[in-house]
């Protein structure tokens, strides 16, 4: 009696057994037709070829780490020093800046100060000269307005010293609107219509320019045509 119920014998008793259902079916499908070159080599066209890049060796990727990371430092280094010659620049034009306008203000506190001097210096003689006329005794009314007088002209030289001077205005004159000021209307056949009547203020320019408008009064006429 022949025992069919139990497998040969495996030939390599060094391999392990296969189970049954591990086993792979290499027979081919009758349909497959070619050689199989031919199909292995369609099959691998289907498949993107990847080139991978030359190996670099490793040295040469220590020495080219090295040199990036020293040239690195060193342009830090470079902006460190850099920012620190900004700062300290800053530091010295924020000084300068400071020093400068201490400077202009003590200029310009001097400059006021000698102007304010200069124009007491101009006025005290004139308070001194009053006051000898108030001291003084006077024949007659006429020397007194003489005396006077002489201030006045002792005072319209001072400002003329400072650059202030009186403006040219006389009573008949047309009434100037940029340089002088209407206070009120006075009706005098004897001035033409629109003329100053009288000055109540007189105005004073100061270095060519308007220091104080004149305040006058104007002549107003019912018929501009009345000779």
């Amino acid at each position: 009696m022949t025992n069919d119920a139990h497998p040969a014998p495996d030939s390599n008793p060094s391999l392990p057994p296969v189970e049954p259902d591990e086993l792979v079916d290499l027979t081919l499908d009758e349909a497959l037709e070619g050689d199989l070159q031919s199909v292995a080599d369609e099959v691998a066209s289907e498949y993107p070829t990847q080139v991978l890049p030359d190996a670099v060796p490793e040295s040469g990727v220590k020495v080219g780490l090295e040199t990036a990371l020293s040239e690195t430092e060193r342009q830090m280094e470079e902006l460190l020093r850099r920012e620190g010659e900004l700062m300290d620049q800053q530091r010295r034009l924020a000084a300068d800046f400071n020093n400068f306008r201490n400077r202009a203000q003590r200029d310009i506190s001097m400059a006021v100060d000698q102007a304010e001097r200069k124009m007491l210096m101009e006025i005290l003689p004139i308070l001194d000269n009053f006051d000898r006329g108030l001291s003084a005794s006077y024949q007659d009314v006429a020397s007194f307005q003489s005396g006077m007088d002489l201030v006045r002209k002792q005072f319209l030289e001072a400002l003329r010293r400072m650059n202030v001077e009186p403006l040219a205005l006389r009573i008949g004159e047309p009434f100037d609107a940029l340089h002088s000021e209407a206070l009120t209307t006075f009706s005098d056949p004897n001035l033409p219509d629109g003329a100053v009547a009288a000055i109540y203020e007189r105005g004073f320019t100061l270095r060519g320019q308007l220091l104080r408008a004149a305040r006058v009064v104007v002549n107003r006429l019912d018929d501009p045509n009345h000779p």
